[in-house]
């Protein structure tokens, strides 16, 4: 797509799904990883600019996008953000990456959370886009939560509940969602067309619930496993000063618990920092992966 011209496209099987990527430019590699309801496209004003001087890859996570949606349910152990990071270590490794650097948006820094906790030793530092982490999200969950976050608490409903009530007009919920942030007019209309197309399909529908019901079941014992460990690489933090998360949290405040080397601060945006100011966004991204 025109977003990514000068990036190669492939497909990396792994032990669980079958990941779409694409990957481009030269040095050392960095693995961007997106948010719900979108896909890999949300980096394509970042992607660019970091691949003067890394390598860069940007993959779509199971159940989202051009990747494949295992089938899911029992425990949600299929879309539990360690499988979900279990793919995206094999898909680092497949292109010849056994240690990098990692960036998260949403989702995706949930994900990358998991990773820098199972596998310390794969990366080398890790940035998070406006989340907490999620044990400490369900663990201060109050009123106000639930009413900004109202879909953490509607997709983890049982299956087919909210599959079949998305269903319905797929095109009106996913723009609600999109439009968290204030509006849709932030969007690149190729990126929106893409995520538009991604998100009718009913298997990707079903895969975003499971990816919910996971974080609501099987992700908390991993988290509560895993309580009193941190992640051990230096960590950035950006949020977004309208975000929910910068109105519910004091971001760095709570990481601190979850993280021994922290930095980090809002950036004037909603919750979708890479488009909404992909300019802020590099330039806090860029000196720290330069380092």
């Amino acid at each position: 797509m025109a977003l990514f011209d000068g990036f190669t496209r492939t497909r990396v099987t792994t032990g669980g799904a079958e990941i779409n990527v694409v990957y481009g430019g030269s040095g050392p590699p960095v693995l961007l990883l997106h948010g719900a309801p979108q896909t890999h496209v949300m980096w394509h004003a970042v992607a660019p600019r970091l691949a003067d001087h890394h390598t860069v890859v940007a993959a779509d996570l199971r159940g989202y996008g051009d990747s494949s949606k295992p089938p899911g349910g029992g425990d949600h152990a299929d879309y539990s953000f360690r499988a979900m990071a279990t793919d995206q270590l094999e898909v680092m490794r497949a292109l010849g990456h056994e240690r990098f650097a990692l960036v998260g948006h949403d989702r995706g820094a949930r994900v990358a959370h998991r990773l820098a906790l199972d596998h310390p030793d794969v990366v080398e530092r890790m940035a998070v886009l406006d989340i907490v982490p999620t044990s400490y999200v369900y663990g201060h969950a109050d009123r106000r939560l639930a009413t900004l976050y109202f879909h953490w608490f509607f997709l983890i409903q049982p299956e087919p509940l909210p599959e079949r009530l998305i269903g319905g007009d797929p095109l009106f919920f996913v723009r609600r969602i999109l439009s968290f942030s204030g509006g849709l007019d932030g969007y690149a209309p190729e990126a929106l067309a893409e995520y538009e197309r991604c998100f009718v399909e009913p298997a990707t529908i079903r895969g975003i619930c499971e990816d919910y019901r996971a974080a609501a079941s099987i992700d908390l014992e991993h988290d509560e496993a895993d309580r009193d460990r941190r992640v051990a690489c230096p960590l950035l933090l950006l949020w977004g000063a309208r975000s929910v998360v910068g109105a519910l949290y004091q971001p760095l405040e709570v990481w601190r618990s979850f993280a021994t080397d922290i930095r980090g601060r809002a950036l004037d945006a909603g919750h979708f920092l890479a488009e909404e100011r992909p300019r802020d966004t590099l330039a806090e991204l860029e000196p720290f992966l330069a380092c």
